[in-house]
């Protein structure tokens, strides 16, 4: 059999899937794609057993066909062709031949036996099992951005090494944390009417961030999957089958004292003393009284130190506090949209919230950041 497509449409394509394809596995299987032609229908998968992509384009063939193409060695041949017809011609003998305008190339392919099975939503058996609700492109991109940096990369607590999905009356919460930060982010204007957690993995939301737009995204979530429907591209993942850890509790009730400043200028000064953090532990003192924060930190095997002055509005008593200059950093650098931070502290060993000056009516965001030990 054969069929046609234009080089540029397909680069389009296998641009936006090739991510799944493991670079290294002991499954030499996948490191293929997966090519299913049915009525008219070519969809295109990768996978790497965790997460998996799946896209399709219309095409002209008198019959329907799977067979599974080395991924990269196809994607490089594409990529590097000029706008163009390619006819592929999918002969008996387990070789694909594509001819083009001025060449003609051979691959080998496999039957698409081996191949695992990927999971499509929705499946009318699992209807019952299945939730689903549709959001803005723009809303997930944005929710994503503002927790997904606070994941856990330690694989002793699997259940940190993803993103909380968590529905409740009010909206969607999206919760990260790898113990150190916290980041909680209520969107008050989602709501699928579900009161229930999935916890999406690292990989899984990586990836969608980086072909995620502004489109509307359909979810789709049953007990062990989770399936984000785009425009033109599908991405299917596991979900993580444990238990996300009581977030909540962490959480300070008591922190009465607030000390307002504005975003950049706390940002920029912490940049500045990263340079002077030692390198091991990369602490950062704040030492706070009335309407002055300084920012200070030093690096004792250099022999240098840094020290600066930023206005600010603090209602509390005089405190010093250390912490992490990177994590800080993280933080502010995800709260960069907004114009004044509050830091509600309450004494040297307690975690500090930090929460926007003016929240925004459709959300509620807040983050909590665990102070470090200063040696005084």
């Amino acid at each position: 059999m054969e069929f046609k497509v234009n080089s540029k449409e397909l680069e389009k394509l296998l641009n936006k899937i090739i991510p799944a394809v493991p670079t290294r596995t002991p499954m030499q299987i996948l490191e293929n794609f997966l090519f299913e032609i049915k009525d008219g229908l070519l969809t295109i998968y990768a996978t790497d057993l965790e997460i998996s992509l799946k896209s399709s384009l219309n095409i002209v063939a008198d019959e329907n066909k799977s067979f599974v193409i080395p991924a990269k060695l196809l994607y490089d041949v594409v990529r590097s062709l000029p706008d163009t017809s390619i006819i592929f011609e999918i002969n008996s003998n387990g070789k694909v031949k594509l001819a083009t305008e001025n060449g003609k190339y051979t691959l080998s392919y496999l039957e698409p036996d081996e191949y695992p099975e990927i999971p499509s939503f929705p499946k009318e058996d699992e209807k019952e099992d299945l939730n689903e609700f549709s959001v803005s492109g723009e809303q997930l991109r944005y929710a994503l951005e503002k927790t997904a940096f606070a994941m856990s990369k330690e694989e002793m607590r699997p259940a940190m090494m993803g993103t909380l999905f968590e529905f409740e009356e009010e909206g969607l919460r999206f919760v990260a944390t790898d113990g150190h930060r916290l980041s909680n982010l209520l969107m008050k204007n989602i709501n699928p009417e579900l009161k229930t957690q999935y916890i999406v993995p690292e990989r899984a939301i990586s990836v969608l961030m980086k072909i995620i737009d502004e489109k509307e995204v359909k979810v789709y979530l049953s007990k062990s999957h989770i399936s984000f429907v785009l425009s033109d591209i599908e991405l299917i993942t596991r979900l993580i089958a444990q238990k996300y850890p009581d977030y909540s509790s962490v959480i300070p009730l008591e922190n009465e004292f607030r000390l307002k400043v504005l975003t950049k200028e706390l940002n920029d000064a912490i940049k500045r003393m990263m340079l002077f953090s030692t390198s091991n532990t990369r602490k950062v003192k704040f030492s706070v009284t009335g309407s002055n924060l300084e920012i200070s930190a030093e690096d004792l095997d250099l022999g240098a130190s840094g020290t600066e002055n930023i206005m600010c509005e603090y209602d509390g008593e005089p405190l010093e506090i250390g912490f992490n200059s990177g994590y800080v950093n993280d933080i502010l650098s995800h709260l960069g949209s907004e114009k004044e931070i509050v830091l509600k502290l309450h004494s040297p060993t307690k975690a500090v919230v930090i929460v926007p000056n003016e929240e925004k009516e459709d959300q509620s965001l807040m983050m909590l950041l665990m102070p470090v030990r200063l040696n005084n």
